[in-house]
């Protein structure tokens, strides 16, 4: 018996894009980096694949910069590109927990978001 489960927390790296398969069936396809995933603890990229509607709920909700959770299974694919060079990609097929949540319209994003101060009673 073999266990293939991943999870990752990162940011994602461009908008999400939502594929329509037909017959009422889409896939949402997210750009992950993820830090210490790369060689000597660099940032690694991970390509996410959401289906139904938490893949259309993450289409609709999320967008680059936005801090997320995945959790799926790792699948693993390679090529051999026309010049000859043999490549690879790991990618996860799973589910997304959004864990920031979005800017306020106007904010600038170099800068920490300001805490609400309690109303006063």
């Amino acid at each position: 018996m073999s266990i293939n489960n991943y999870v990752a927390i990162g940011h994602l790296t461009r908008d999400p894009e939502l594929k329509e398969l037909g017959s009422d069936k889409s896939v949402c396809e997210l750009r992950l980096a993820v830090d210490g995933m790369g060689r000597g603890g660099e940032v690694g990229y991970i390509n996410v694949s959401v289906y139904g509607k938490a893949g259309q709920a993450a289409a609709e909700y999320l967008t680059k910069g936005r801090q997320v959770a995945v959790q799926g299974r790792l699948e693993f694919a390679q090529w051999e590109t026309d010049a000859g060079d043999k490549r690879h990609d790991y990618s996860i097929v799973g589910s997304v927990d959004f864990l920031s949540s979005p800017r306020a319209a106007g904010e600038d994003a170099g800068q920490p978001r300001r805490r609400r101060e309690p109303a006063a009673a």
